[in-house]
């Protein structure tokens, strides 16, 4: 099998777990284990200099956020709450000790921010500077953590936030225009949604971070739940400035929003009954269909069947 995308190498790793306690393995945006106060949620994410961040423009600290930030978002997207954190490090030759003391002060911003215990890890160095984090989380009680897979035909489709801020940032930063504080810090001191995940989660049929594109979240739920779907172009939610920035830059803001990623916001589907509770929250982007596997884009009255997504590390070079 020859491996062209990270779903393919999802599919060849991806196996039943054998303990009876592993309910959810490889494929949702944690694993869940049972566990004696409720249900563990684990995950790990890793980002690497190059790919995911530029010590060019981004400040120690500031990596130390977005690290943690991604992998917190990770529980949100199944409704939990974040509780426990280890972090491996590989560092540079020459990292300062105010570098590598930074660094750790924007883990811990964080942590304070979601109330996460750090309890270890590892450090190394290496030609780049990489960082790995692991988190454990909780649903606690009978609350059932909320999976990919969950989504019905004609549930309706939510995002919270504006979408498409953080790759501006990033188009901005690598061209080395000046100007756009906002998305430049969007891009590089993200903050995940924690606030209202849990409150989503009572409701919602399948919920997924928007780490890689709005687009390519649909898709994923649509893949894990046998759907389609339909997103609705002109309502993505989009900040003026980053409107504007993406003007300054001559691309499309609505790419942006759909194959950018690294938002951080929810994507989450509720049934029509649920639409009124829902738009407290989120904005309605768009509906669950029965044609598995197809996601539409709905754009001055006309469908187009979406080929692209959103970023993957095994498509061509591309930095997050």
């Amino acid at each position: 099998m020859k491996i062209k995308s990270e779903l393919d190498l999802y599919r060849m790793i991806a196996k039943k777990p054998r303990h009876p306690d592993a309910l959810v393995g490889i494929g949702d945006d944690c694993a869940v284990i049972r566990g004696s106060r409720g249900k563990y949620l684990v995950t790990t994410d890793m980002i690497v200099e190059g790919d995911h961040f530029s010590l060019d423009y981004f400040k120690p600290h500031e990596i130390g956020i977005k690290a943690m930030e991604s992998n917190v978002s990770d529980v949100c997207a199944m409704g939990g709450k974040p509780l426990f954190a280890f972090v491996s490090v590989s560092l540079k030759p020459g990292a300062s000790e105010k570098f590598i003391r930074e660094f750790f002060r924007g883990l811990q911003m964080s942590c304070r921010r979601h109330r996460i215990d750090l309890l270890g890890g590892d450090t190394t160095h290496g030609s780049l500077m990489v960082v790995n984090v692991t988190l454990i989380g909780i649903m606690e009680g009978k609350q059932k953590p909320v999976l990919r897979s969950g989504a019905r035909t004609g549930d309706l489709i939510f995002v919270t936030g504006k979408l498409g801020a953080s790759t501006a940032g990033l188009k901005l930063f690598q061209r080395k225009l000046p100007g756009h504080a906002f998305v430049k810090r969007k891009h590089t001191q993200p903050s995940c949604r924690s606030d209202v995940s849990g409150k989503i989660a009572k409701m919602a049929n399948a919920m997924e971070d928007v780490s890689d594109g709005l687009a390519s979240e649909v898709r994923n739920i649509c893949l894990a739940s046998g759907k389609g779907a339909i997103i609705y172009g002109e309502r993505v939610p989009i900040d003026a400035r980053t409107r504007q920035a993406a003007a300054a830059l001559g691309l499309s803001a609505l790419d942006f929003a759909l194959f950018g990623g690294e938002d951080f916001e929810l994507v989450y589907c509720v049934p029509k009954a649920r639409m009124r509770e829902a738009q407290k929250y989120g904005t309605l982007v768009g509906e669950i269909t029965g044609q598995k596997g197809k996601v539409f884009l709905e754009a001055s009255g006309r469908l187009t069947l979406l080929r692209k997504f959103g970023y993957d590390h095994f498509a061509a070079k591309q930095q997050a």
